[in-house]
């Protein structure tokens, strides 16, 4: 996808959100819920103002790095290769953005919103996303499993990110499945994470296979 596209879509997901905020504002209490529990009740409260402006603000905020991050990434980490990935992939999460900001201010405003279905279902199809293109990641600084091990060698960047595809996908199933089965509970959530980590890991031992045994032999005098 090209620059300015990816640019016009941003744009829309933001009018979106600013939208949907001015029909909502005279309807919403001085203070509004911005946080909610695993059981999707509120524990955290913003002015109104700021409860609503944030969800545009964050996904313009995403927009101009989906812009930047390219231009500053420096020699041998060029992004051209994987531009259109690049910008599917932040569209994915500033989607994510204006999902959870419609759905927060609905529920802001009184509607039955199942906050405790929404947030770990987006999040779910989200990884599951992410998961379908990370093996057509290449190395960078901004995006990815960005570890000393893979930011060091293509090979084991390659082989990590195809190992993250298929447990992002099978993580972000598990939270889909989860959040439709009503059965998210603070174990659930954990166990995800841990998985989600697993390629973070993983990667050094990639690493120590695929050049640690080289660089051990170049040591011998």
């Amino acid at each position: 996808m090209k620059p300015a596209r990816t640019l016009i879509v941003s744009i829309v997901f933001a009018a979106l959100a600013i939208g949907v905020a001015i029909w909502l504002y005279p309807h919403m209490p001085a203070r509004m819920p911005n946080h909610w529990d695993i059981t999707g009740r509120p524990n955290g409260y913003a002015p109104r103002f700021w409860a609503v402006a944030m969800w545009p603000l964050l996904i313009l905020g995403l927009a101009v790095l989906t812009v930047a991050l390219p231009r500053i990434s420096p020699k041998r980490f060029e992004m051209e290769s994987f531009a259109g990935i690049y910008a599917v992939l932040m569209l994915a999460i500033q989607g994510v953005m204006l999902v959870l900001g419609i759905a927060a201010m609905l529920a802001g405003t009184g509607h039955a919103v199942p906050m405790a279905t929404i947030a770990p279902l987006t999040v779910g199809v989200l990884l599951m996303v992410l998961g379908n293109y990370m093996g057509k990641l290449r190395r960078n600084f901004f995006i990815g499993i960005r570890t000393p091990w893979t930011l060091a060698s293509e090979a084991v960047w390659e082989r990590t990110h195809r190992l993250a595809g298929w447990v992002y996908v099978l993580a972000g199933a598990a939270m889909v499945v989860l959040a439709l089965a009503g059965a998210i509970s603070g174990w659930s959530l954990a166990a995800v994470l841990i998985v989600v980590l697993i390629p973070h890991v993983c990667s050094y031992f990639i690493y120590r296979r695929l050049e640690g045994r080289h660089s051990s032999e170049g040591d011998v005098p």
